[in-house]
């Protein structure tokens, strides 16, 4: 499956972004207008260690206040959300185990100054260098 699928299918597929995702393109589109609220609880049930709460990831993309009023996500919210599905998906296909890839994501990693990727991944340049160091495990180079 090709990463823009992962991503697609870690922000519930067809079923919740009402579109069939095949490319980056389409995926734009979909995060441009908004991803339905429901696409950031399930990033944050796949990324979140057993246990964590899922409450406290989400609140910490949308505010909760503003997550209960709304049924779509603005369109900065819906790009948080799919940096981080993103990133949870080039794990998983790393790992190629949802458990291997959330722990990964969430133990303090040296190379990213002793902070846990899916805190890293928070930002537009936090989510690049977690990319760059999957990238970097994945093809064997040094470190």
């Amino acid at each position: 499956m090709e990463t823009v699928e992962r991503v697609a299918e870690l922000l519930g597929g067809r079923a919740v972004l009402h579109a069939t995702i095949r490319t980056w393109s389409d995926l734009d589109r979909v995060v441009r207008k908004g991803l339905p609220k429901r696409s950031l609880q399930l990033v944050a049930r796949r990324a979140v260690e057993p246990g964590a709460s899922v409450s406290a990831f989400v609140s910490g993309i949308v505010p909760p206040a503003t997550f209960k009023r709304r049924s779509r996500l603005s369109a900065e919210e819906s790009q948080r959300t799919e940096r981080l599905a993103r990133v949870v998906a080039l794990a998983e296909r790393l790992w190629d185990d949802e458990l291997e890839a959330r722990a990964f994501l969430n133990r303090p990693h040296p190379l990213l100054d002793g902070q846990a990727p899916l805190d890293v991944a928070r930002t537009e340049l936090g989510a690049r260098r977690v990319e760059q160091l999957l990238h970097a495990i994945e093809h064997g180079l040094p470190l």
